[in-house]
């Protein structure tokens, strides 16, 4: 090999193959993975997926604008070409890989971040020389690489928006959302933080998802001042004024019983209390006067006001957004706060439809 890549390494071995993990500065990415054509190829004769373009500015956006903590988890590459290993005298499992600069490197996983790193130098180029880790695998063909980015991949875990929301520190409505489950007791009781989907017989009621979507509608684009003294007071309210909510808390009630019986803890139902927190934050009046009639409300599942808003035909429970509108309108009529042309406009939709 005249001409080589000579990349300090250290070498591993899984399931019998070698692999060499380098940490190689950002500048170099551009010079060792080529943009090509692959993207025209069918997908049975790529080595993973098509490139999604609309990703890239995102990513590219999170290491701008966290320039002194963006992390980024290693690449993997094939080598299709001619390598070597020059092990170290003392530690043998390190050492310099060279690589033929006629070789190729194939990316297995990571084509979105090292596409994204590079949008990101051209418009900071202090980038450069920050590292990255890259594993490197020997080329063995598309039918392996394709397996390698399978394995890579179908493995993966995707967290949970609950537990992202949980652990960002960066999303300040998260910050805040965190902050008033943990400062109202009932629902740092009832609220899993972890998950987004509940089972049947989950010790929880909520999850940290539903309050921090909630939380979005009711602040909306207004995210100005200090809306987390707000969101603990409306929160500390409906929990003080939910009937069955209470009934629990006193053992008067059952979480099956709850769950099964009454609409009162669905995550679509939070979502309409957002909406009918929007027009608290929205608007100067005393809601403490109007949340205490909420006490009032029939959350049975089985309560006709609730057909074809919270609950369809087929008995289950109704998820989108319309849904959240329309449970909200009932809230709204119960408690004395007016209906927006726009929920008016779904009222006089939703009885035609009952109708037919």
């Amino acid at each position: 090999m005249e001409f080589v890549y000579r990349f300090p390494v250290v070498r591993g071995i899984q399931a019998g193959t070698k692999f060499y993990i380098a940490m190689v500065p950002l500048k170099m990415l551009s010079k060792m993975f080529l943009v090509d054509d692959e993207e025209f190829i069918l997908p049975e004769y790529r080595a993973q997926r098509k490139l999604n373009e609309a990703r890239i500015p995102v990513i590219s956006r999170y290491i701008l604008d966290n320039r002194d903590s963006y992390v980024f988890s290693a690449l993997a590459a094939s080598i299709d070409g001619e390598f070597s290993f020059e092990e170290n005298d003392i530690n043998h499992d390190t050492g310099i890989l060279e690589v033929s600069m006629d070789a190729h490197f194939l990316i297995n996983d990571g084509q979105h971040r090292k596409s994204a790193i590079l949008a990101a130098l051209k418009e900071d180029p202090t980038l450069e020389n920050e590292t990255i880790s890259i594993v490197f695998y020997a080329d063995q063909g598309l039918k392996r690489s394709q397996q390698i980015f399978t394995d890579l991949n179908k493995n993966a875990v995707k967290t949970s928006n609950s537990i992202s929301e949980l652990y960002d520190s960066r999303d300040e409505m998260a910050v805040i959302t965190r902050n008033v489950i943990w400062n109202i007791e009932f629902l740092n009781i009832y609220t899993d933080k972890e998950k987004d989907i509940l089972g049947k017989f989950s010790s929880s009621l909520f999850t940290l998802n539903t309050f921090y979507t909630a939380n979005k509608s009711i602040v909306g684009r207004n995210q100005n001042g200090d809306y987390e003294s707000f969101l603990l007071s409306y929160w500390d309210l409906v929990v003080k004024n939910m009937k069955q909510w209470k009934d629990l808390r006193n053992r008067e009630i059952t979480k099956v019983d709850l769950r099964e019986n009454f609409i009162a803890t669905q995550s679509i139902v939070i979502q309409a209390f957002g909406r009918i927190g929007n027009y608290f934050y929205s608007n100067e009046v005393e809601m403490e006067l109007y949340l205490e009639k909420i006490e009032k409300i029939n959350w049975s599942r089985n309560a006709k006001q609730w057909y074809m808003r919270a609950v369809g035909k087929n008995g289950r429970i109704i998820t989108n957004k319309k849904a959240a509108m329309l449970i909200s309108n009932v809230i709204k009529k119960e408690i004395g706060i007016p209906l927006t042309q726009e929920e008016k406009n779904a009222e006089e939709a939703l009885k035609k439809t009952i109708e037919e």
